[in-house]
This record gives structure tokens, sequence and C-alpha cells, in this order.
């Protein structure tokens, strides 16, 4: 074999090698989580970490950084191949805003007006939305309903839509849908007679189908999706309806009518979705939390009501057989979900709960952060801390990435090691 073809083959072979591992890299790539989204993976609030601190110790869990300067808001952040994203808002202006783990600001892009409200709304003006980021894509959503994509390497805006485009009302509580995005679609309920609910393309932002649904009125959740073997419905609340709609084409297929809706308890917690069953929680004095179970088809079958547990917007967590969620009165409770039931209680600040490494992560609107077990139906407190930085209100939800707990309060976001 002469010196030329020698290393021709060699060439070829470091060619092949090389693709291999490339394709090899690409497939690791599409076979891990390349999705974040709001409350994790599947937005039930579940983060799957292992190896976390089993007690905080008196003081509390380790601060690693602080960076203070996002603005108003609410919105938790999303965290994706060691970039974090977060919504928040400057001089009024909404604002994606995209860190590096340790906290150092890489970019900020704008994105429309921010919702600053007006009278009592006002009181509660800022950022609602977390980002949803798929691959290098990140999909947001402004408090005044400016839906865009932006780049997440650069922030460079691909496009943007809003909702008065799709003919949605304005909402007094702003814009507060996590936007949910499955395959080549991005989800979202403008609330219009005519565009009720809308599916966009992804990658241009145009308009694949929208829907009447059933012309009912906007709320403040975002949707979740239930999966089938053969079929997945998308599912959400309207603000007189939780309902499922299929991703196709946008027809409702199922929907379970509030009967005791009240204008002072909005619709904010998303619905969880497991096993066959749908789990919600409202401020209906006569309804409170429910077990809705669907089917194959989509459609919704009530199995039972607990009108005592009551949570307007801190979600709720399903952990083997039973619905985690904090209530009125400063108490985390857990509920059978076969009855509906309460088997234990536990005095926690009432706030926004999230779980990981059989361990509960309680965020409470005075700003106490709790570390909770259950175990043999029995509740115990393994670490107490109080947020002091920060600004405003206690409502965004904890996020919790590679052994570190994310806290958003207001101007700040927080990272301690847990």
């Amino acid at each position: 074999m002469s010196h030329s073809k020698t290393l021709s083959g060699l060439i070829i072979m470091m060619c092949v090698l090389c693709f291999s591992s490339s394709c090899n890299k690409d497939n690791s790539i599409k076979n891990s989580n390349q999705l974040a989204q709001w409350r994790g993976d599947n937005r039930d609030g579940i983060y799957h970490e292992t190896e976390l601190l089993d007690e905080w110790p008196e003081s509390g869990p380790e601060k690693l950084w602080i960076y203070e300067g996002i603005g108003k808001g609410f919105a938790a952040p999303s965290i994706l191949n060691d970039r974090i994203f977060v919504n928040g808002e400057i001089d009024s202006t909404s604002y994606l805003f995209a860190f590096a783990m340790d906290g150092k600001l890489l970019w900020k892009s704008p994105n429309g007006p921010e919702f600053m409200g007006e009278g009592f709304s006002a009181t509660y003006p800022g950022s609602r939305s977390a980002p949803t980021v798929v691959n290098n894509l990140v999909y947001t959503t402004s408090g005044s309903g400016r839906i865009a994509c932006f780049e997440a390497s650069t922030g460079e805006e691909q496009w943007a839509v809003t909702i008065s485009d799709l003919g949605g009302p304005d909402k007094y509580f702003g814009y507060s849908e996590s936007p949910i995005v499955d395959k080549d679609k991005v989800y979202c309920f403008p609330g219009g007679q005519s565009n009720n609910n809308v599916a966009l393309d992804r990658f241009t932002g145009e308009i694949v189908w929208s829907n009447k649904a059933l012309q009912d009125t906007f709320s403040y959740c975002s949707p979740v999706i239930a999966k089938f073997p053969e079929k997945e419905f998308i599912v959400t609340h309207s603000r007189h309806h939780l309902y499922a709609y299929d991703p196709e084409n946008g027809d409702v297929k199922g929907s379970y009518f509030i009967e005791h809706y009240q204008y002072d308890g909005e619709h904010c917690n998303s619905p969880l979705f497991s096993n066959g069953s749908i789990y919600f929680i409202g401020n209906e004095k006569e309804d409170g939390a429910s077990r809705i179970d669907i089917n194959s088809e989509g459609e919704l079958n009530v199995v039972w009501k607990n009108p005592k547990i009551k949570n307007n917007f801190n979600g709720y967590v399903q952990v083997g057989d039973y619905l985690f969620t904090t209530v009125k009165g400063n108490w985390l409770k857990a509920l059978n979900i076969e009855t509906g039931l309460v088997k234990d209680s536990v005095k926690s600040a009432t706030g926004s709960i999230i779980y990981a490494d059989n361990k509960f992560y309680c965020y409470g609107m005075n700003g106490d952060l709790n570390l909770i077990t259950y175990n043999d139906d029995h509740f115990e407190i393994k670490g107490e801390y109080k947020v002091n930085d920060g600004t405003g209100h206690h409502f965004a939800h904890p996020v919790i990435n590679k052994g570190i707990l994310y806290i958003r309060h207001g101007n700040a976001l927080i990272a301690y090691k847990i």
C-alpha cells in the first residue's frame, strides 16, 4: 500500500470517528433533558435530583450568590445547558435575562412593555411567566402578553406575537401563562372569542391553527400535557372550566364546569396530570381540591372534591399515594389521592412547594423556606431559613438544578447550595 493511500485511509478513519463521536453526542443530547420549563420537566413540581442535603444547618443552606437587578415580578427561572433564564423588568419594559451558572449576566433582551397594573392590580407589577427553553431557543411571555422566541446563546429575537394581535383582551392581573412547547408548536390561550386557543409554529411564530374552544374568558394558569400511549391532550383552565383539547387542532374533548367559580378566586394553579388523573386546587368555597380522571379520548370524570383544601397559586405535587399542598393558615397537608381526605399536616408557611430526592421544599409567602420530609405518613421539618434578600412579595416558585436551589424574590435571583 502506498504512503498516499495509507494517509487517505487514516483521514477517512478519523472523519468516521469524528462523525461517530458527533452522532453519539447528538444522540445523547436528544436523549437527555433538552427542555426546561415551568415547575420542572413535566410541569408537576418534581425535580429529579439526588444526593441533596437531608438536613440544613441551623443557619440554613449556604448562599452561593445573589444577583440584584432583574426588576419587579414573580417569574421563576428556567435552567438548561448551564444557562439560567428568567423574565424581569427594567423601567416598565419586560426583559429576558440570561445568566451563567455563577450568576454572571450574559445578556438581556427586551420583550416589549411589562405589566405594571392599574388600581389594585398595580400592587402586583412585573413579570409573571417562566421561560420555556428547547435546545437553543427560549420562548417567553411578558405580563402584557408579548410571546417571543429568542436564541439562547445570543439573546437575538427570532419572532414575536402579541395577545392583542390574536384578539385576546387585556387581563386585569396581566398575562401569566408560561409557554408550553410540544414538538413543533407553541400553545397559548389568548382568550378571545375567535382565537380562544391558538397553536403557533415554534420556529416562525405563524399561526398553525386557532380554535374558538369554549369561548370562555382567560384565566392565569399554565397548561400541562396529558400523555397516553396513543394520544396526548393539552389540559388547561379557562375562567369557568377545566378542559382538555386536541393539540392537533384545538378541539375540546372533555370539560368540567366550575359551578361555584368566584371572581376573586382567580385560577392561577396549573393542573397536575399523573397516571390518568388530573389534580387541581382552586380557591372556590364549595370546590377546593379536585381529582378528575381523564381517559384516552380526553373525557373527564370527577372522582372527588375536598372543599376544605384551597390553594390559589402556590402549586402542589403528587408523590406516591398523596397530593401535597400548602393551605391558608400556614399548613402543609397530605391528601390521599384515592379519597381526597387529609392524612397528615404540619405547620409550614403557606406558599409554593416543589419536591426532590424524597424531600419537600416550601417557600412561604412570608419568606420562610422549609425543608420537610414525609415518611410513614408523618411530616418532619428538616430545615428552616428566612429569605431576606430581594424585594416585594414572595410569590415565585423555587427551582432546583444540579444541587442548587434558586429563589427569585422580586429584584433578586438567589442561589443556595442544597
